[in-house]
């Protein structure tokens, strides 16, 4: 029975995880006290729903959690700490912080071990995502107990409402840049002093000249797309930001 643990305290676990080929470990008690802590947790790593939707969406919002008091967001999941640490990388999710349950005491412990042995996983986490304030569990989002895998309540934007449902939504910004150019700084620049969260697109590495031409009409950069419109350069993102 999965349990909603609302009000209580985390649990008490240690996390051994690899860095720099060292290893490391790093208590709940370092990771939780005197923060505001996001945690959601997944059946697996590069897994479909996990990889294209869980995941990137609260890299994504990551500024605007941050600009809403949150202090990191923590992915869980219990895989080992050489397979959270290769997704992670895989997925550029440099503002999600990967904790490897790998023994699943914490999963265990907060009553959301489930086996998924029909799958060939084993012994997995349901999915799920809190809200920690200090070590204590503020608000749970625990997917229905369904069968296969559903993701309905605990997505990057219910915490959102639920933290500040006043926050506006979040526009969809691509950025298309190449390195050590002045304009393109000034551009991502604005974008993080307005809490904007932007993908960029790094010309020679993510895109062709073509593909600058086909999508925006230049040759020059940056070039910056809002919500799908094509707002154009810095000095075009200024003028629409000022507006």
């Amino acid at each position: 029975m999965l349990q909603d643990k609302t009000g209580q305290h985390i649990p008490t676990v240690t996390f051994p995880f690899r860095k720099d080929d060292q290893w490391h470990a790093i208590t709940t008690e370092e990771i939780f006290k005197g923060k505001n802590v996001i945690v959601f947790s997944l059946p697996g790593a590069f897994t479909p729903t996990c990889s294209s939707t869980h995941l990137p969406r609260y890299n994504e919002l990551a500024p605007i959690f941050k600009a809403n008091g949150i202090d990191s967001i923590i992915c869980m999941s219990v895989n080992d700490t050489f397979v959270m640490n290769a997704w992670v990388k895989d997925q550029e999710a440099d503002n999600i912080d990967v904790i490897p349950d790998g023994a699943g005491l914490f999963t265990e412990a907060m009553g959301m071990l489930v086996d998924k042995s029909d799958i060939g996983f084993g012994k997995r986490s349901w999915r799920y995502s809190m809200l920690v304030k200090d070590g204590v569990i503020d608000k749970m989002f625990i997917e229905p107990d369904l069968p296969g895998d559903p993701f309905e309540v605990s997505d990057a934007d219910t915490m959102l409402n639920y933290i500040n449902p006043n926050q506006e939504p979040c526009k969809a910004i691509t950025l298309i840049t190449k390195p050590t150019c002045p304009y393109c700084h000034k551009a991502k620049l604005l974008l993080t002093e307005n809490n904007m969260p932007f993908e960029e697109i790094v010309l020679g590495k993510d895109a062709s000249l073509t593909s600058l031409k086909a999508l925006s009409g230049r040759q020059t950069v940056p070039q910056v797309f809002i919500d799908g419109v094509h707002i154009g350069g810095s000095d075009d993102l200024a003028e629409f930001l000022a507006r």
